[in-house]
């Protein structure tokens, strides 16, 4: 059987131009089964994978309906709105919709938290034709009436789990009201809840359904292993790791997660005075800090990245072969997003998770939530089989039958029932109150 090709897709002939220039010969399956569809003028509702390409499965069919129907946007108006859960996934899909698009002739805006509003509204005032924002931002923005959303021809919610897990998901339904009936909704999630389903009721219409793997939320290339350890050994423990891997390959970046904005600047300043050279990136950086350590690490000048969950589902960069969980997130799927930062685009990669005694339980839920046990590094310099023995027997990196959210335990549930969600602190600030645009 012949494997499918981006030249056999129907896509307009500048679009094939870029996609040849950037090497891309191959779609990923979700982009084969969600291209199509889209391209017919049907609403979808897919799930896959992190870092199996979403984002071209969405941005290019949109560019081709475009690129059909080239008139210009009417000021103060878009005719792509594509909502984003963090400022950092916001950027990615801008520079995705620019790369793709590089040989049309169509305009691009930004709108998120954090920085500056009046770029913002200049290029809105102008009319832009994708606009790629946050919520919170964004209602602000109508609120004050610098634009109105009664031209948005297209519709993308990107990363819906992780809107609901930041709270998103009232300032969504807000927006939609502004929005006109008549569009074509596109609705993409890594994960697949009973809560992301009655969302998607509420946007899209008779979609085309498309699950990758959906029991398997983890790429298969990305070789898991946690590490049993001291809290006072998992600086030492880090810096193995990271001169392990820096020493295999010059080009090799990890990211290091930490569950505090405290605890990854202060990681970041020890790995420095350690002579490892890195940055930190959380919430309580400003917007341009937080995209020049991006900038600097995507480039290679900085090795090591050390973040918050506010990074979790806003970094595609390449050749990220390590990514570390410093500190278990206390939510199953955040593991996922997490580690599905390295493995990008068909790549290897490899994660490690520092387990101490104060994190089994995190560590078992996410088992549970990954449906089998993640084999344990024993030959690292400071594993403790004292810990080590005090993880349930059932979890010792053996291969568990059970699936998520049965026998009375819900991992995906536990995120609306246990305090408050890895990340939500560093959110785009939701606007609280919001009256109806005159305008629209």
């Amino acid at each position: 059987m012949n494997k499918p090709s981006f030249e056999a897709l129907p896509l307009a002939a500048p679009l094939h131009r870029a996609l040849r220039e950037l090497n891309y010969t191959t779609p990923s399956p979700i982009q084969t089964e969600a291209i199509p569809p889209q391209l017919e003028g049907r609403d979808v509702m897919g799930c896959a994978q992190t870092g199996t390409g979403k984002t071209a499965a969405f941005a290019l069919p949109i560019l081709h309906h475009l690129s059909l129907d080239p008139r210009r946007p009417r000021p103060g108006r878009a005719r792509v709105l594509v909502l984003t859960p963090t400022r950092e996934l916001a950027v990615q899909v801008g520079e995705s919709f620019s790369k793709y698009g590089r040989h049309l002739r169509l305009s691009h805006a930004l709108v998120y938290g954090g920085v500056s509003q009046h770029p913002q509204v200049k290029a809105l005032r102008r009319g832009v034709d994708v606009l790629v924002a946050t919520p919170g931002r964004l209602l602000d923005l109508l609120e004050q009436g610098c634009l109105e959303l009664g031209g948005v021809e297209f519709l993308v919610l990107d990363e819906v789990d992780r809107m609901l897990d930041m709270g998103f998901i009232h300032d969504v339904r807000r927006i939609s009201k502004e929005l006109p009936a008549k569009r074509q909704t596109v609705l993409f999630s890594a994960t697949i809840t009973p809560e992301v389903q009655r969302i998607a009721r509420d946007f899209v219409r008779d979609p085309v359904r498309i699950e990758i793997s959906p029991d398997q939320p983890v790429v298969e290339k990305i070789h898991q292993q946690v590490c049993h350890v001291r809290g006072e050994n998992k600086i030492p423990l880090l810096e193995h790791y990271i001169k392990t891997g820096s020493d295999a390959e010059s080009s090799a970046r990890t990211l290091v997660f930490s569950r505090t904005k405290h605890g990854a600047e202060k990681l970041s300043k020890k790995l420095n005075t350690l002579g490892i050279r890195s940055e930190a990136i959380h919430g309580n950086k400003s917007q341009g800090a937080r995209q020049r350590a991006l900038d600097l690490f995507r480039k290679g000048r900085v090795p090591v990245l050390v973040a918050t969950d506010v990074a979790a589902r806003g970094i595609d960069v390449k050749n990220i072969t390590l990514v570390v969980n410093f500190d278990l997130p206390d939510v199953a799927d955040t593991y996922v997003h997490r580690i599905g930062r390295t493995a990008r685009a068909e790549t290897l990669g490899h994660a490690v998770s520092f387990c101490d005694g104060t994190q089994i339980g995190d560590l078992r839920q996410i088992e549970r939530y990954l449906g089998h046990g993640i084999e344990i590094d024993e030959g690292q310099p400071f594993h403790d089989g004292e810990l080590m023995r005090s993880r349930p027997s059932a979890s010792r990196g053996q291969p568990s039958h059970r699936r998520p959210g049965r026998g009375g335990f819900d991992p995906r549930r536990s995120r609306f029932g246990r305090g408050t969600p890895a990340g939500r602190g560093d959110r785009d600030r939701p606007a609280r109150h919001y009256r109806k645009n005159p305008r629209s």
